[in-house]
């Protein structure tokens, strides 16, 4: 008998089920629900529930039970009068009321409690169960309790009841929209498996879809590749979800082979497929599939969404097949569809970057197209290609056609100033006035660019500053070249204030144009405003070059203003930027001003480390500072790299090294750099003499360098040479 329980969570009535008497075990059930509800039981006000007992006494079915729990309050008191009814001598427990008691539980979260009514209900063999248990899970999921719609169809499973693949179905369809995890729907999946249910192409779609979506690629085309295996044929929805999936993910040649598989098959495809499919392979760049599908549309008598048509006419376009992408408007129009502007737009630039200017202006012509925007489309054309007679008479067409803005004007001014005709572009605009357009900021960036060009700037000043009192803004582009045209002639002042200017106003300002302007403070020596210009660009996020870290690092440490050098140097780090030479050179010297041993010897090592080797000037201060503060064997290794490299180290570099090793403690590190200065062919003096002697006598040799044995005889003999000479 058809059952309809899901009814329940909106009516709130029970439909009247078939009676049917089960060996129900109601002293079992009622002693598990004693357990978990007894600290409730003075949850109930006791004349109400003396009232619902004496009521359903003489009129205990399960209509009644059920219009009872229904109208009390709280979940707990409800069990309760279940409890009640359970201990009831000649009243069986239905579906209805399983019904009741476990969507109920499920929907405050009870897992426990509402396990043990659904393997009650098997164990107990009530009627109508497989209903049941197929309304539980479609009414969960509906109110999006899935944990609970999960575990109700585990309890299935193991109670060896089979839910309908439609039902599964609806389940992984929800978990999919209420973005559940893998994990979630593979269990999901699991089960379905294990109950011996046969998947249908919907069931490994969700699958698949679940599988790229967290990037199981591989995965998801091995459940395509097996879907014959498991009786399915794909569908357009199966297509859809990897061709996308492996577009999003840049793998296009393996979607096309898909589609190719897609097209062998000859699917049948829905719309939904085109109008997703086709705008991703334009993205990819890839016009003939794209085309291919539309055809293939357009044999259904389907129609794509105005977005879709527009990505296709514009890869069409870039990919210079205007012939197509003209055909295809055509047929937009014999559809009764309007087109978008966009549309006109892309076929007229792509008739321009094929220089068919005149195949263009008839286009627009044989349209009667009154928007704007493709019009000047053809007058940036003509601009791009130099045709400025041509763009010039165009223009006098748009406006007598008053098919033409401000930005018409401001096309044809620019073209012109990137030309450098900036005398032609002042005619324009006095024509544009005399034509009552009124100048608006496109005409003043493209004004300030010609005269930058020209180098003007003194005029592209005055420009910028009318711009200001106007409160406008520019684009960044031109506010780029303006700040370039000023510090070329040394204006640094004025093109700081075109940058704060721009600041203010949240224009985007490239790195080089703080570069120019930090760099010019920096020659003048303002220090101090380079340094603010430096915080700025790194409150807006904007990584300078590392020349300009340079200059400012160096200019620092000439002014002996250390602590400065630090913080650069700190936010350099933390950009991760490259040191050269005259970088470590700086923040060594500066390491030892500060007294910190161990970032010198950090950065010395970092230095060498990427083959980079200290002046003999910055090499002869850092290693005396370290010597001094007897720090020497913690560059060690360092100093043995260096030392292999012949003319590091002077005669007085290598002496003062041994020497200071030998106070360290470090005697072995000594002899390894004597090795080194032996093999140079230069001897030790006499104070390191007297100190590598002093270390060697009454010891074993055992385990010295070679050259260091050797050295012991010849010191010997250098000493008594000395003492000669000294007594001579």
């Amino acid at each position: 008998m058809a059952i309809k329980i899901s009814s329940l969570i909106v009516s709130k009535q029970i439909p009247k089920w078939v009676a049917f008497i089960s060996s129900f075990s109601s002293i079992s059930c009622a002693t598990h629900i004693s357990n978990s509800s007894e600290t409730d039981q003075n949850s109930l006000n006791s004349s109400d529930f003396e009232v619902k007992i004496r009521f359903l006494k003489n009129k205990l079915n399960t209509e009644n039970l059920i219009q009872v729990l229904d109208s009390t309050k709280d979940l707990n008191s409800s069990i309760k009068i279940f409890k009640w009814a359970s201990n009831q001598k000649r009243f069986y427990h239905t579906a209805d009321t399983y019904f009741w008691v476990i969507f109920n539980l499920g929907m405050v979260g009870n897992l426990k409690d509402m396990e043990f009514f659904c393997n009650e209900m098997i164990k107990e063999k009530c009627p109508h169960v497989e209903e049941v248990f197929a309304s539980l899970i479609d009414s969960f999921a509906k109110n999006h309790r899935l944990d609970e719609a999960l575990k109700v169809l585990e309890i299935m499973n193991l109670g060896k009841i089979k839910p309908s693949i439609r039902l599964c179905n609806i389940l992984l369809r929800i978990l999919m929209e209420e973005k559940r995890d893998l994990h979630s729907i593979l269990f999901a999946y699991k089960e379905i498996v294990k109950a011996g249910i046969v998947p249908n192409v919907e069931t490994l779609n969700y699958l698949i879809e679940i599988l790229c979506e967290n990037d199981k690629m591989e995965s998801a085309l091995d459940q395509y590749r097996r879907m014959n295996k498991k009786g399915c044929c794909p569908n357009s929805r199966t297509f859809e979800i990897l061709v996308c999936s492996l577009c999003k993910k840049n793998r296009v040649d393996e979607s096309l082979m898909v589609l190719r598989e897609m097209f062998e098959l000859g699917c049948n495809l829905d719309l939904n497929f085109y109008n997703t499919v086709i705008p991703l392979l334009c993205k990819a760049s890839k016009p003939e599939e794209g085309i291919r599908l539309y055809r293939m549309m357009s044999e259904s008598d389907l129609l794509l969404n105005l977005f879709a048509y527009g990505d296709l006419v514009r890869c069409l376009c870039e990919n210079l097949l205007l012939n197509d992408a003209i055909k295809i408007l055509e047929e937009m129009l014999g559809s009764g569809l309007t087109p978008m502007v966009d549309v006109y737009v892309d076929i007229v630039s792509g008739l321009c970057k094929s220089s068919k200017f005149n195949d263009a202006a008839n286009f627009l012509e044989d349209n009667v197209v009154s928007e704007i925007s493709p019009h000047n489309a053809l007058l940036e054309g003509y601009c791009d290609a130099g045709q400025f007679h041509e763009a010039i008479c165009y223009l006098e067409k748009m406006v007598k056609g008053n098919v033409a803005n401000t930005l018409s004007w401001s096309i044809l001014i620019r073209g012109l100033c990137k030309e450098q005709k900036i005398r032609k572009a002042f005619e324009i605009l006095t024509r544009m006035l005399v034509s009552s357009y009124i100048p608006d900021p496109t005409i003043y960036s493209a004004l300030i660019f010609g005269n930058c060009k020209e180098s003007k700037y003194e005029d592209a000043l005055e420009l910028f500053h009318q711009a200001c009192v106007r409160d406008w803004v520019l684009d960044s582009s031109d506010y780029a070249e303006l700040i370039e045209c000023l510090c070329r002639f040394e204006r640094i002042r004025e093109a700081t204030e075109v940058l704060y200017y721009m600041s203010s106003k949240g224009c985007s300002i490239s790195s080089s144009s703080f570069d120019l302007v930090i760099e010019g403070m920096c020659l003048i020596e303002k220090l101090d405003e380079a340094i603010r210009l430096y915080c700025l660009a790194y409150h807006l996020g904007i990584s300078i070059n590392p020349v300009t870290h340079n200059t400012i690092l160096l200019r620092l440490y000439e002014s002996r203003r250390t602590k400065d050098v630090l913080v650069v140097f700190s936010r350099m780090v933390m950009e991760g930027c490259l040191f050269n030479e005259e970088t470590y050179c700086v923040l060594l010297d500066t390491m030892c001003m500060e007294k910190r041993t161990t970032d010198c010897a950090q950065l010395l090592d970092q230095m060498v480390g990427y083959g980079i080797v200290p002046s003999s000037e910055t090499l002869d201060r850092v290693l005396s500072f370290m010597a001094c503060h007897f720090q020497l064997n913690v560059v060690t290794h360092t100093l043995i790299k260096l030392a292999s490299k012949r003319g590091t180290f002077s005669l007085a570099m290598y002496n003062m090294l041994i020497h200071g090793l030998m106070k360290e403690g470090h005697k072995q590190d000594a002899c390894k750099l004597l090795d080194h200065m032996l093999d140079n062919g230069w001897v030790p003096d006499a104070v390191t003499h007297s100190l590598l002697i002093g270390s060697v006598e009454g010891e074993e040799t055992h385990g010295l360098p070679e050259a260091v044995k050797r050295s012991i005889v010849q010191d010997k003999v250098s000493s008594i040479l000395v003492e000669g000479f000294e007594e001579t």
